[in-house]
């Protein structure tokens, strides 16, 4: 179980979590920040502090967030950023790239409605 970023931190990225995070295992994306899951110890720090309620333990993700979790995760892949594991974050791990589901957000959004 790791936290997740979910929907609420697209184009708000107010970046309190990444302050306080004390494993610096939020990075930064173009329009929202990015949990790196096997980096994130769990402590719940960055969920107290998020202004609009973003992130949230991995077991409680409601269903229509629930695809933020592979999204974490698969930003940091071969597919994104090839990151991998960075082991922290710093201003070489900030981009200002997203996962393609984030960058088409307001598509996908539409073509629900």
């Amino acid at each position: 179980m790791a936290f997740v970023i979910a929907e609420p931190c697209i184009d708000i990225k107010d970046g309190i979590c990444t302050d306080v995070c004390p494993v610096d295992c939020i990075y930064e994306g173009g329009r929202m920040f990015y949990i790196q899951p096997d980096e994130c110890i769990n402590c719940a720090i960055c969920e107290s502090v998020c202004p609009v309620d973003a992130i949230m333990d991995e077991d409680n993700l409601p269903e229509k967030w629930q695809n933020f979790a592979k999204i974490n995760e698969e930003f940091f892949g071969e597919k994104v950023t090839g990151w991998g594991q960075p082991c922290g974050l710093a201003d070489e791990f900030r981009t200002d790239q997203d996962h393609p589901v984030v960058g088409n957000w307001q598509q996908i959004m539409a073509d629900k409605e």
